[in-house]
C-alpha cells in the first residue's frame, strides 16, 4: 500500500515539477509520468536508505541539509534509469527535487491522516 501512494503521489509530483521547473519533461506522454513515478517511489524506497546511510556523516555535519542533495541524486537515477523522463541540468534537478519534496508533503499530508494520528496517539 505504502508503494502505491508513493507511486501516484510521485506521478502527481513529478507532473507538477515539470509544469514549474525548465528543463524537466517527460514528452507530453503520461505514460512516462507512471513508468517515471514507479522508478522513483522504487529507488527512494530502497536505495535511498542505503545512501542516506552512507552520507551519514555528511548529513549530521549539515544538519539534514545533504538529505536535498540525496533527493537529487534519487531523481537523476530516476532520469538516468527512465530515458524518457529528463531532469535537464543540476539546478533543475535541485529545483524539480524541491518541488517534489513539497507536492509529496502536501499529499500525504492531505491524503494521509490517518498516518500521523496514528504516530502521535
Amino acid at each position: 500500500m505504502r508503494l502505491l501512494f508513493g507511486w501516484l503521489s510521485n506521478v502527481v509530483a513529478l507532473f507538477v515539477a515539470a509544469w514549474i521547473v525548465p528543463g524537466v519533461g517527460y514528452g507530453d506522454d503520461f505514460w512516462v509520468l507512471f513508468i517515471a513515478g514507479l522508478v522513483f517511489a522504487v529507488v527512494n524506497m530502497f536505495v535511498r536508505p542505503l545512501v542516506i546511510l552512507l552520507a551519514l556523516p555528511a548529513v549530521i555535519l549539515t544538519l539534514g541539509l545533504a538529505l536535498l542533495l540525496i533527493n537529487t541524486f534519487m531523481l537523476y537515477l530516476t532520469d538516468w534509469l527512465v530515458p524518457e523522463f529528463e531532469t535537464g541540468s543540476f539546478w533543475s534537478t535541485l529545483g524539480a527535487a524541491v518541488i517534489v519534496w513539497i507536492v509529496n508533503l502536501i499529499l500525504s499530508a492531505v491524503l494521509r491522516p490517518d498516518d500521523r494520528l496514528a504516530a502521535h496517539g
